[in-house]
């Protein structure tokens, strides 16, 4: 049961966009948005109480899952987050590093990440703040999402 209100706790501190990504019960949705709005500790607590109770009726570790990787903790996002890093370092290395990511993400748009890599290198040779370093990691982000939706 307290596992279960810490669950609800944890839904709580999302935004409410991405609550109803989750497929929540309406019932469910309806408490967890009255409790954003109780600032008395005992009535809030009871609020709690109320929402464990109407999560004994979902499942909890596939709710569990998707929190975790909304909130980057899981191991899978982890393991993903390393890899992109990987790719990132090894496309500023090494320029025949392009061609294997372009195997590998056949729809990337190669342009694109040649003037990134390209302002990336110029940034940390001149010592500049990293803008282009960071919208490299955004693009390929995008990419490995882009990817793994339709393969």
């Amino acid at each position: 049961m307290e596992a279960l209100q810490s669950l609800g706790e944890a839904l709580l501190e999302i935004g409410p966009a991405r609550l109803a990504e989750l497929d929540l019960p309406e019932r469910l949705l309806d408490a967890l948005e009255s409790a954003r709005g109780i600032k008395q500790r005992e009535a809030r607590r009871r609020q709690l109480q109320f929402i464990g109770r109407l999560m004994r009726d979902i499942d909890p570790a596939p709710l569990r899952e998707r929190l975790d990787a909304i909130d980057g903790h899981s191991a899978r996002a982890a393991a993903q987050h390393r890899r992109l890093e990987a790719w990132r370092a090894r496309l500023l290395a090494d320029d025949e590093a392009l061609t294997a990511f372009a195997a590998e993400y056949p729809d990337a748009d190669l342009q694109a990440l040649r003037t990134l890599i390209r302002n990336t290198r110029r940034e940390q040779k001149e010592g500049k703040p990293p803008r282009a370093f960071r919208e490299l990691f955004r693009l390929l982000k995008s990419l490995d999402a882009a990817t793994v939706t339709t393969g």
